[in-house]
């Protein structure tokens, strides 16, 4: 398996996405590339109390820590 097969897996499902300033980012993994910017569907992320809702979110691959 390659590390790429990984996020391939992962595709359609829910995943949280943890962001080098801190942040955690849940929704539905709809696309990725060799960079690890991912396409997120129903994205949400709670910014101090407010939670904040996206239906599509791109998120730049040089900011990611981890998929999970």
């Amino acid at each position: 398996m390659k590390p790429l097969d990984a996020l391939g897996d992962l595709l359609d499902k829910e995943v949280l996405v943890r962001l080098k300033n801190g942040m955690e980012v849940r929704g539905t993994l709809k696309a990725f590339d060799i960079h690890i910017n991912v396409v997120l569907a129903n994205a949400t992320f709670t910014d101090g109390e407010v939670e904040k809702k996206f239906n599509t979110l791109f998120l730049r691959g040089d900011m990611i820590l981890f998929v999970s």
